[in-house]
């Protein structure tokens, strides 16, 4: 079969393998859809720790299970349209015996530590299973959209934490895929207030915009961001800053925009070689902010994220821009990179 190898830092490689043979606690998918994500492009030209050997990416994964072993857990039978979490927690550490599985101190992930969904085959361990990690995809649900559960999932999480609440004005740095989810969340979850949408990339912004509908629009390129922020709220501003894009500058930003008792979400982790921002303490202190990290999602989050797909609260089909075939999964990375579409499939 064609799978994407990842061998070093601009080492990877679509190659003829072997089949995946499913084990006894296993179940075998034939792969459907595999979406990509910012991530994908991190790893292809920087690595990634957790990878310490040759493996197969990606973790966006839906597709049709074809065996299930003689003792896998979940109750599967071939011909189950599925989607698979991509952070795996262990279930036994105190943060997950806690209910924190997105924090799991012993967490692996799929397309990591173990093959993943940039193939036309792969293998669910059994410690996905074992965490209910597998999930049947809904009735009306197409495979390109269940791909898009798990960054969906992470953005639920994020989400959870801020605690939006109806009629709450949000900030949203980042007009990637996971931006327009997290406006589509606000909105059809938590029915928040005005939504302001903020991006660099001017053409990405109109693209994105064009297909969530945020009240307003921010070119950060040409316009003070804080400044405008606060201009609309009438001084106050925002209730909720969310930052999704990997950019140091917007983390200080969304400090300096919070309103009183605002809440900010670290959503976009930032580069390992520059982690650090400049916080302004007393803002943090006399405005009573807080401030969130938002790491991954539980397996929990990605069944809640199709169940909001299925019921058409969050709507993300119109947000795949793109779909491509495993050949030119490359050429997908660099559309990502370039941010040319939303959301990008890939289907083997």
């Amino acid at each position: 079969m064609k799978a994407l190898r990842f061998y070093a830092p601009e080492d990877v490689r679509i190659e003829d393998v072997p089949e995946p043979v499913c084990g006894p606690d296993e179940v075998k998918i034939r792969v459907r859809n595999c979406s990509t994500c910012g991530t994908d492009v991190k790893i292809y030209h920087n690595g990634h720790p957790n990878i310490t050997g040759t493996t197969t990416m990606g973790h966006e994964v839906a597709g049709e299970v074809v065996e299930v072993g003689a003792d896998a857990l979940g109750g599967f039978a071939v011909g189950d349209r599925v989607q698979s979490i991509a952070a795996v927690p262990c279930g036994e550490c105190y943060e997950c015996r806690k209910g924190w599985m997105q924090v799991c101190e012993n967490q692996t992930s799929v397309g990591y530590q173990y093959d993943g969904g940039f193939a036309e085959y792969m293998i669910v361990p059994a410690q996905v299973l074992k965490v209910d990690g597998l999930n049947r995809i809904p009735d009306g649900v197409g495979y390109d959209e269940a791909s898009a559960a798990e960054p969906f999932a992470c953005a639920i999480n994020a989400q959870e934490q801020v605690g939006i609440e109806e009629g709450d004005v949000v900030v949203v740095f980042g007009a990637g895929p996971i931006g327009c989810m997290h406006i589509r969340i606000a909105r059809g979850v938590h029915r928040a207030g005005t939504i302001v949408l903020v991006d660099i990339n001017a053409e990405r912004l109109k693209m994105s915009a064009d297909a969530v509908h945020p009240d307003a629009t921010i070119d950060a390129s040409t316009e003070d961001v804080v400044a405008r922020v606060l201009e609309m709220t009438g001084g106050r501003g925002a209730d909720v800053v969310i930052t999704a894009t990997p950019a140091n500058l917007t983390q200080e930003q969304a400090v300096a925009m919070a309103a009183r008792n605002g809440r900010i979400s670290f959503f976009g982790g930032l580069p390992k070689t520059d982690p650090t921002i400049t916080l302004d303490s007393n803002l943090v202190h006399y405005r009573q902010l807080h401030i969130h990290g938002a790491n991954g999602s539980a397996p929990e989050h990605n069944k809640r994220a199709l169940q909001y797909i299925a019921s058409g609260q969050v709507p993300v089909k119109d947000l795949i821009t793109a779909h491509l075939p495993l050949e030119r999964v490359l050429d997908a990375f660099e559309i990502v990179r370039k941010g040319e579409a939303i959301k990008v499939t890939v289907e083997p």
